[in-house]
């Protein structure tokens, strides 16, 4: 008879996933700019962990977009080019509508209620100038329309691709005209989906993402000709 099975150490997931939590906030905020390298050894010390944990934190954006393991280099805050975020929009811009058109019709009262409180802060902190809130309140009136869609893996790519977005998000709006348009493009998406105009609705997001991507890659595009014309 074979003997009890070899004990497993297993590392409580809060430790991995409160360093993710940190780095993504350093990552999204900007702190940690794209091709920075993630020193494990200094990091992780930093972070008060050991290097089990943090390895298991990379692993976590690594998933999300936000990091990058490079030969040589080890992890790096992971970097995209203009083509790569007009991509990841697109991509945005075929699911996202068709979650809504999925979600919409079974949104409630109490989500209805979220929503108009999420508008109502995210008009607070455009007119603050916070944009540390920005990306994370565009995220959640975009997961609050969704999570009635009854459709768990493309709820969890959508998810995915906020996040990855969540930093250009926040620079389309910091540095394109684009805060006073977001936020009446909300506005007006959460007012058609509660008069039942779901088709509107989808159509007026379609446009919001793309529009936002555009303006996003035109900014990028502007930075990086700018960088080249510097070199020369």
């Amino acid at each position: 008879m074979a003997g009890p099975a070899p004990k497993r150490m297993i590392m409580p997931p809060t430790r991995a996933s409160a360093a993710a939590d940190e780095l993504r906030r350093r990552i999204l905020e900007g702190e940690y700019p794209a091709g920075m390298p993630l020193r494990q050894a200094v990091l992780a010390e930093e972070l008060g962990i050991s290097r089990i944990p943090f390895r298991e934190a990379l692993i976590l954006l690594e998933a999300e977009g936000l990091v990058q393991m490079e030969a040589h280099k080890g992890a790096v805050v992971a970097g995209f080019s203009p083509e790569e975020v007009e991509e990841l929009f697109e991509f945005r811009a075929l699911l996202e509508p068709a979650l809504l058109e999925k979600s919409a019709p079974h949104l409630t009262d109490a989500d209805y209620e979220k929503l108009d409180a999420i508008l109502t802060e995210y008009s607070d902190e455009l007119r603050t100038q916070n944009p540390g809130r920005w990306g994370a309140l565009n995220t959640e009136l975009h997961t609050v329309l969704y999570r009635r869609a009854r459709s768990p893996r493309m709820l969890a790519t959508v998810d995915q691709l906020l996040t990855s977005t969540d930093r250009f998000a926040r620079m389309q709006l910091a540095y394109t005209d684009g805060r006073e348009r977001a936020e009446r493009e909300h506005r007006e998406i959460v007012t058609e989906c509660r008069a039942g105009n779901v088709k509107k609705a989808s159509r007026l997001l379609r446009q919001h993402i793309l529009a936002a991507g555009d303006a996003l890659v035109r900014l990028l595009r502007e930075r990086q000709q700018a960088a080249e014309l510097a070199k020369a």
